[in-house]
């Protein structure tokens, strides 16, 4: 049976559920609702019974690919296995059933949280304070960039107008340094695929407001001249701007402030076990040092007197900047899993990533292009360029027959410095099986590749949804249903 859209299903009459009488006396909608607010006719919802709402959502679910699926090895989005207790601890009465706009007294239990996970975020990260509004790494380079501004403002500094970014970054990197009013300049990366020191230090000058990077970067290599890189900045009156992307690989290892930085994000959606993708849930966390705080948005979470409250007192604040105190469930499962792995489990994470990347790069590299062949932290590129002009088979063909042997692609053509590029992040939640599995995949599709391309060219035949115009589909999407 083809799988319908819940609209389709649709019959009048139909229903899967029923409100139980009320006690008391009913009001009509224009008794609770200004008249002008309300609708001159029903909405169009779709009237379906509860079998058919159930089977709808479910086929669709088996429709689609999840880490609970298959192996997922994204790059730069580090798709971990996320441990279910986490969902069950989020899911507890007492954070599931609090309202935001409660006195603080009444909710102590989740201010207490907040503060624990800002204390031990400073502490993974070398910082000194931060903020737990960003709603997602994007919003949170957004927020960091904001107190770049602040920071100048206040020093008189106005301008300080050039952010700096690498050409492998990511590219909300760029974009939230436009967004947030600055200039960008970009800067090339030398042979070992590091940023260029020395073509760092020709954008100096006093418009420099700073430079924003991840390391490892976007390459999965250590950029092993961050302190040389830090010192320059800072002595041309500038700051550093960590994205947070990537640490998965250096939890217990290395810590941003200690590399000299003064803003850092985090994505807890992806290093600290949320299931995330498909536009969310997301965290992005802000931290800075100590030059940094009095900016920070309001509300703080304070604690004095035994008791912890909302506080406002910061008047130099870049002010709030979500609707209330971030993406509080994320949290909370962020929370749960720090709890549950410790210092030492975090640092068994990270070393346990590095250990798979750098295995499925060794057992690779001798069929697929390495441009940068050298020991990498959580993931690593390969390139589909030499397959593509001998064969014709390019990344995303390797990427859409993937799809056939039961595997997620990792991330295609990112970083733009690499062509045809494939970028794998195994994590460490994948067990060497799975890994060999992997590897015997990659190593079939080069063979196809070679003797039948047509196999790769036409992929993915074995999913419920074939090759689609993904031009149309991206420059004409359909995003309602028309009777």
């Amino acid at each position: 049976m083809s799988t319908k859209i819940i609209f389709e299903r649709s019959r009048k009459g139909r229903r899967g559920y029923k409100f139980p009488k009320l006690e008391i006396p009913e009001k009509k909608e224009e008794e609770l609702i200004d008249k002008k607010f309300l609708r001159e006719v029903p909405a169009g919802l779709p009237e379906v019974s509860e079998v058919d709402i159930i089977r709808h959502y479910t086929n669709l679910s088996r429709r689609n690919f999840g880490v609970d699926v298959g192996f997922y090895p994204l790059g730069s989005c580090t798709m971990k296995y996320n441990p279910k207790i986490n969902e069950d601890v989020a899911s507890l009465p007492g954070f599931q059933q609090l309202h935001p706009l409660q006195p603080e007294e009444h909710c102590q239990g989740i201010l207490k949280l907040l503060h624990e996970t800002i204390r031990k975020l400073c502490e993974i990260t070398g910082t000194q304070w931060g903020t737990l509004q960003p709603f997602a790494g994007a919003h949170g380079e957004f927020t960091g960039l904001k107190l770049f501004r602040a920071y100048f403002d206040k020093r008189g500094e106005k301008n300080r107008s050039k952010i700096i970014v690498p050409d492998s970054a990511h590219g909300t990197n760029p974009a939230s340094a436009h967004i947030s009013g600055f200039d960008v300049v970009e800067i090339k990366s030398n042979r070992q695929g590091m940023v260029s020191v020395e073509n760092l230090k020709d954008h100096l000058d006093e418009s420099v407001a700073g430079i924003m990077l991840t390391n490892p970067n976007t390459l999965g290599l250590f950029e092993q001249d961050i302190k040389e890189i830090a010192d320059i900045i800072h002595d041309a009156g500038g700051l550093l701007y960590y994205d947070g992307a990537n640490l998965n690989a250096i939890m217990g290892k290395s810590r941003p402030g200690d590399m000299g930085f003064d803003v850092v994000h985090l994505n807890l959606h992806k290093t600290f076990s949320t299931p995330h993708g498909g536009g969310g849930p997301g965290s992005g966390p802000v931290f800075v040092n100590e030059k940094l705080v009095p900016f920070l948005p309001v509300p703080d979470i304070g604690f004095k007197d035994g008791k912890y409250f909302f506080d406002y007192s910061k008047p130099d604040t870049i002010g709030r900047i979500s609707g209330f105190y971030g993406n509080i469930a994320v949290i909370v499962k962020a929370y749960a899993y720090m709890l549950f792995m410790g210092a030492d489990g975090l640092k068994r994470v990270s070393e346990l990533a590095v250990l798979n990347a750098n295995y499925l790069r060794v057992k690779l590299k001798d069929k697929y292009h390495l441009p940068y062949d050298q020991v990498c932290k959580h993931e690593f590129v390969l390139s589909a360029s030499k397959l593509k002009e001998q064969y014709g088979v390019a990344a995303v063909n390797i990427a859409k027959r993937l799809l056939d042997y039961g595997v997620h692609p990792p991330t295609v053509y990112f970083p733009l410095i690499v062509p045809e590029a494939l970028m794998i992040e195994p994590t460490e939640t994948e067990s060497k099986e799975v890994l060999d599995y992997f590897i015997e995949t990659m190593e079939k599709i080069y063979l196809e590749a070679k003797e039948n391309p047509k196999l790769a060219l036409s992929a993915p035949t074995r999913t419920p949804v074939k090759r689609t115009d993904e031009v149309k589909a991206a420059k004409e999407p359909v995003v309602r249903w028309y009777r």
